[in-house]
């Protein structure tokens, strides 16, 4: 199964309310954006972190508005560890099935920690996303997102 199937059954188990979009493929949040008709705020950027440090090896999946900046360091205080980088691409491929810009903002991987940025539910009713693939993104509502992504909640921007 593929992480966009994953995704839909997902999202269709837990019945929520969403609609995906066929687009022209890019990885730019404000091209994107405006394909969609949303706000670059809407965005759920996912990045996969890899946290070292305090006995902590942790892959993360980190969610947080499109139009922010991680602080890899918030990063990495999140789940207890001192520095964290991003993953490789063969890293991003492995746990996700994806490549850079297409990761929904949900982990399938038992070895991947989602971790979400409070911001992202509280500035819209509805977030968008990648849906697995860079020609495919979903529009969700925000409190289906934060009733179904089973994520820990921490501040990841600056």
């Amino acid at each position: 199964m593929t992480t966009h199937e994953k995704l839909l059954a997902l999202l269709e188990q837990h019945h929520a309310r969403y609609n995906v979009m066929t687009h022209e493929a890019t990885g730019k949040c404000e091209a994107v954006a405006a394909i969609r008709g949303t706000e670059v705020g809407q965005g759920a950027k996912a990045l996969v972190c890899h946290v070292k440090g305090n006995g902590i090896k942790q892959h993360v999946l980190a969610v947080l508005p499109a139009d922010q900046q991680a602080d890899l360091s918030k990063v990495a205080e999140a789940v207890g560890g001192r520095r964290a980088s991003l993953a490789s691409p063969a890293e991003v491929d492995a746990l996700t099935g994806c490549v850079f810009g297409a990761i929904p903002p949900f982990s399938f991987h038992p070895d991947l920690l989602l971790v979400v940025d409070p911001l992202l539910f509280e500035r819209y009713d509805e977030i968008a996303f990648n849906a697995g693939l860079l020609e495919k993104s979903v529009v969700l509502k925000t409190a289906d997102y934060r009733a179904i992504c089973g994520g820990n909640v921490a501040r990841l921007t600056a």
